[in-house]
């Protein structure tokens, strides 16, 4: 079984931001992952299974909706403490951080913020508590960067809905208990409606043959004829506001959790270089590693200010969608820098599950592209400092 031995950078003694609060949640979840993830991880990307008791165990650790008000199922807390969980997460496993990021920020946060106080009491305190397991439906197989574009549709049927289309690469999607899903009314109006597992003609096939992301459960929502009931369209929002702004606190979750990822591949490759002895020497004595090392560091010391001053703008609710697209890309390229030059590093060794660099690195070729891909975060930010719009 493997032993962790993570230690945490923080170069720029960061630890001074936070409060106590702060640090004991985030040691909380290091602990959690260091006991319950790092363990059996490596085994369960090898076999390309999830590992479904994640959920409960999650569910009991606070991870799910921390900023969803306690009376809800929530945590209460602030957006320092949610970032913070992501990248403990996400230094543990993607796959890990996405189930979470997927309940909290794609599920629960849309219920709460668009649905009425009936939907909230029936689904939130079970998906914070990881009874449920909830997921997001947003992405088409035509349509993934304009997602505007949908064909997924539902129609007035009386008391309910008739829901048809299709979403995919849905995160949670093969064991869901609910999908919170996205479709076109009949005027071509956008809305959010919970569809429930056992509701006929819905169904969640299993994505296979993924080399990325291999220990998250991933797959299709299928919708044929549904009867949705109308008390389960959320109320208050409509149009792409409502998804858009769900992948604003997504994209957030996902910007600490790269680095969270980044910052185990460099404690790995710190601690390698250390010991793995060349020439007579460790390996670590050598400029051209010292070079990796020292970039590493300073990249991933500039993510974790950028992630906390974000954060900052959250609590005070100042932030903008753009501000966190810069950080969600920001954190995807300083992670996927940092896994590929602690991976040539070990050498042969980074290639093996022995050491969890080569399964980070796979999993970010999938961070880098989902909620926004890296080129489509660039020209967010592009068209936020410019004024002009590259996408049209």
């Amino acid at each position: 079984m493997a032993q962790d031995l993570f230690q945490s950078p923080d170069y720029l003694q960061l630890d001074d931001l936070l409060t106590e609060e702060h640090k004991m949640i985030r040691d909380a979840v290091r602990n959690y992952v260091k006991q319950e993830i790092s363990p059996i991880i490596e085994e369960y990307a090898q076999k390309a299974e999830f590992p479904r008791q994640i959920v409960k165990q999650m569910g009991e650790l606070g991870v799910f909706g921390p900023t969803i008000p306690a009376e809800y199922g929530g945590g209460g807390l602030d957006y320092i403490s949610y970032g913070l969980m992501m990248q403990e997460l996400e230094r543990g496993d993607s796959g890990v951080r996405s189930t979470a990021s997927v309940q909290g920020s794609l599920v629960m946060f849309p219920i709460y913020e668009y649905g009425n106080e009936e939907q909230r009491k029936k689904y939130l305190p079970k998906l914070g508590s990881g009874e449920w397991l909830g997921c997001f439906g947003l992405t088409e197989p035509n349509h993934g960067s304009n997602p505007a574009g949908m064909l997924t549709n539902f129609k007035d049927a009386g008391d309910h809905v008739i829901l048809n289309g299709a979403k995919m690469w849905i995160s949670n999607a093969p064991f869901a208990d609910i999908a919170v899903v996205w479709a076109k009314n009949e005027e071509g109006v956008v809305h959010g409606l919970v569809v429930e597992r056992g509701m006929e003609g819905f169904s969640t096939p299993t994505t296979h043959g993924k080399w990325s992301l291999r220990a998250s459960a991933t797959g299709e929502l299928v919708f044929d004829n549904v009867k949705v009931p109308k008390a389960n369209i959320l109320p208050n929002v409509k149009g792409m506001r409502g998804p858009l702004s769900c992948l604003t606190k997504a994209r957030f979750g996902i910007a600490w959790g790269t680095v969270g990822a980044a910052m185990d591949c460099y404690d790995t490759a710190l601690r390698y270089a250390k010991e793995r002895v060349q020439f007579d020497r460790p390996i670590a004595g050598f400029q051209l590693q010292q070079k990796k090392l020292a970039e590493m560091i300073t990249e991933i010391s500039k993510a974790q200010l950028l992630n906390w001053r974000v954060a900052v703008l959250m609590n005070e609710g100042k932030v903008t969608p753009a501000q966190v697209s810069m950080a969600k890309r920001n954190g995807c390229e300083v992670a996927h820098n940092v896994c590929r030059d602690a991976r040539q590093m070990l050498g042969g060794m980074g290639i093996t599950g022995e050491y969890s660099v080569m399964r980070h690195m796979m999993n970010l070729e999938s961070v880098i592209t989902y909620e926004g891909t890296h080129d489509i975060h660039l020209l967010i930010t592009g068209m936020d400092v410019t004024g002009l719009n590259a996408f049209s």
